[in-house]
């Protein structure tokens, strides 16, 4: 049975300039992979309307799951909860769970819930919040978009709330092997070998440390003793 897969979309112009850098993706390809989830497509948009609309929709409709980061913060250029809403020709306005949330947590903190606070309160009709424990400014999802903090401690609470919700596949396994030989030596021999097991995945990774050129050979399955024999099969190979 084929896992179900996922996209991610990483909104904002401080990503594509190169001032912040991104650790959400990685987090997430990792616990998606735990939870049997493939990460099959990851995309980056500036804070540009049309540009998310235009993501979401072809991203929404290729894959059981999109999760974005970035852009649902309290100033002007945090339009991501207004673009899915679009996306979903779906309405938007300050919501009262929303609101209730950031009130309380502003008041306990003698903070004012002002108007550029408010914007976080401000979810699509008909979406589930998704749970901050640490800002508690909401992430919300719709249909099959999870919505999402571009901070990264917030992102990571977020998808720890979210995975438990979705339902997914066999964790996939992995394996690595390395190989002190040079990938157009070991070429022809390990394409025989992912011929003889097409249920696995094999990756060669070159690399050149110290001098020494060399490949790391990864081998991905869902079944362990597929994976384990595989590994047994690739180290005869590599010493014959």
């Amino acid at each position: 049975m084929t896992n179900p897969t996922a996209a991610m979309l990483v909104i904002g112009d401080e990503i594509l300039s190169g001032r912040t850098r991104d650790s959400n993706m990685h987090h997430l390809a990792t616990e998606l992979t735990k939870h049997g989830i493939t990460l099959a497509e990851a995309r980056f948009v500036a804070d540009d309307a049309d540009a998310i609309v235009a993501a979401v929709q072809a991203l929404s409709q290729a894959h059981d799951h999109v999760f974005t980061s970035g852009g649902i913060g309290p100033t002007h250029d945090d339009i991501t909860a207004d673009s899915i809403a679009a996306a979903f020709d779906t309405p938007i306005d300050v919501r009262d769970d929303a609101r209730a949330l950031l009130a309380d947590y502003y008041q306990r903190s003698g903070t004012e819930l002002n108007d550029a606070r408010l914007r976080m309160a401000r979810i699509p009709e008909g979406a589930a919040l998704i749970d901050n424990p640490i800002s508690v400014a909401p992430g919300f999802t719709i249909e099959n978009v999870h919505v999402m903090a571009g901070v990264p401690t917030i992102f990571e609470a977020m998808v720890a709330s979210v995975l438990p919700t979705l339902t997914g596949g066999d964790p996939l396994l992995s394996q690595s092997l390395r190989v002190e030989r040079g990938e157009g030596e070991i070429a022809e021999p390990l394409g025989k070998l992912a011929g003889e097991f097409p249920d696995l995945s094999f990756g060669s990774y070159p690399f050149n440390q110290n001098g020494i050129y060399g490949t790391n050979i990864v081998v991905r399955g869902q079944d362990g003793a597929r994976v384990d024999a595989a590994m047994t099969a690739l180290a005869k190979m590599v010493t014959a």
